[in-house]
């Protein structure tokens, strides 16, 4: 049994959640999901980080301690994924004292290796990002991720001395050429660490709401040298060595490419310090655009993942951002777009299937499962189906794996239409409408299991009303994928529409 270990970002609590947010999260559940019915003992990270200057200051503005406002949006964010039926193993707050301890040992070994000293920093900083930029990398002045001004930061800090690791790294990503996905990304990590790496500033005086530096307590970690290190603390740093032996190192960290260099450059460089492996891949996917702009507070574009759910279900959120584009470019979101691919994949093709089937049996069959053949003419497709959705996810590829199960409901539907099982119950041909239909009941249960992983709902409740004991989960492929599984004799239920059709 292969371990497989993967992580979100943890998300920053100044804001609530959103379906930016909610697209990472889905695609590590979906990823997770699949490496779990594929056999692996899986873990699935997901969290909060909720220290910083932005903290800070946003709980000053509402009146209320830091402590206050990170466990009100916490909560949110929990409450979020929950309710998009995310199967996390563990939600990690950076305000946990387990944090506190795998932090400072981690720290503290990087210092004692000679790779953190004292200095002075004087910089342009962005509070949002907490990152500083050069003056050629500003907009007019601005972030060139928020657009909004930095301000001119001047303290004494203690520095992460990166410069040192520009060789290591290119070497490691020489031997690992996949290590940052996709390509173009790593192309992106290599361009900046030949063009020189800068020594960065890993703690701060002007606040203390952080991880105090156990070296010197009057300094707290900076944001990505507190941040990054939950997804060794999750996994037992500092309190479990044979579990973090066990787990470490990621197989994946799934993030946004505005935090690429601090998870592809910063964060390996301090694992090397500390003597620890670097992740072995880091996805850095696109934004999740909203009429072409990048979501953000000031932007006023934010959508709540419960406004969408609440019109298309989870399923059809799930669905939705996982298929409509490749995940790896930006994508631009529109509601109507969600209401085609709503209606023209889960209500016409998978529900409609499901219906049709399920009714002509109930209807022809007497609501039992007839004798499936062991080479029905479906049989290669839904092979197509299993090898399709198995190459992609080992890319990432979430759109082309669900498309070859979508290429099976719809060699399904065209099967029905070319053999006409109606005509054949009409002449009296039982055995003919048996095998028919036998063949798309084992079609459905193919489907259901491999469908399941960004389905979950509907993919059990079909499983449920094939006669089929447990859950699709309960599975584990290939095996269960393969061709005429389906027990004959086992009672059917139609019950309603899987997925309801949506009006415009």
């Amino acid at each position: 049994m292969a371990r497989f270990y993967v992580t979100t970002p943890i998300y920053y609590v100044n804001d609530v959640p959103h379906i930016g947010h909610a697209y990472t999260t889905v695609a590590g559940d979906v990823l997770t999901r699949w490496r779990r019915l594929s056999g692996d003992e899986v873990f699935f990270l997901t969290g909060t980080d909720e220290h910083g200057l932005k903290v800070q200051r946003a709980a000053e503005a509402r009146g209320v301690s830091p402590k206050e406002l990170v466990d009100e949006t916490a909560a949110q964010f929990r409450a979020t994924w929950d309710a998009l039926d995310i199967a996390y193993d563990d939600f990690i707050r950076t305000t946990e004292a387990r944090h506190y301890a795998a932090v400072q040992k981690f720290l503290q070994t990087i210092y004692d290796n000679g790779d953190i000293e004292l200095g002075t920093y004087e910089g342009l900083y962005c509070v949002s990002c907490e990152a500083y930029y050069t003056e050629d990398e500003l907009v007019d002045g601005n972030c060139p991720i928020h657009l909004r001004p930095v301000e001119l930061v001047v303290e004494e800090n203690y520095f992460f001395r990166l410069s040192r690791f520009a060789d290591r790294l290119l070497e490691y990503y020489a031997e690992h050429r996949d290590a940052v996905q996709p390509e173009s990304r790593m192309n992106e990590v290599l361009g900046f660490i030949r063009g020189g790496l800068q020594d960065f500033s890993m703690s701060r005086t002007s606040i203390d709401w952080g991880v105090p530096l156990p070296w010197d307590p009057k300094h707290v970690a900076y944001v990505w040298a507190d941040a990054l290190f939950n997804y060794c603390t999750a996994v037992g740093y500092a309190t479990d060595d044979e579990r973090f032996a066990k787990w470490w190192p990621a197989d994946y960290h799934l993030v946004g490419k505005d935090i690429l260099r601090f998870h592809a450059v910063y964060w390996p460089a301090m694992l090397m310090a500390a003597g620890l492996e670097p992740p072995k891949h880091v996805f850095a996917h696109g934004w999740l655009l909203v009429g072409g702009e990048k979501m953000s507070k000031t932007g006023l574009n934010q959508i709540a993942p419960a406004d969408l759910v609440a019109d298309f279900g989870v399923d059809g959120f799930r669905y939705h951002f996982m298929v409509d584009q490749r995940f790896g470019p930006d994508g631009d979101f529109s509601y109507e777009a969600m209401v085609q691919r709503y209606n023209a994949d889960l209500a016409n093709n998978f529900g409609n299937l499901a219906n049709r089937v399920l009714n002509m049996a109930m209807n022809y069959c007497g609501g039992v499962v007839p004798e499936v053949r062991a080479d029905g003419p479906l049989r290669e497709v839904a092979a197509n189906a299993y090898s399709g959705l198995s190459e992609a996810m080992d890319r990432l590829d979430f759109a082309s794996g669900f498309g070859a199960v979508w290429d099976l409901i719809r060699a399904t539907n065209a099967y029905i239409e070319d053999s006409k099982p109606w005509a054949l119950n009409k002449q009296g041909d039982s055995e003919g409408v048996a095998r028919i239909l036998g063949d798309c009941l084992e079609s459905l249960r193919i489907v259901a299991l491999l469908a399941s992983p960004v389905i979950p709902n509907a993919g059990g409740e079909l499983w449920r009303r094939l006669g089929l004991p447990g859950r699709p989960e309960d599975q584990r492929v290939p095996e269960a994928a393969a061709w005429g599984l389906l027990p004959a004799g086992a009672t059917l239920e139609k019950g309603e529409p899987l997925f309801p059709r949506k009006e415009a």
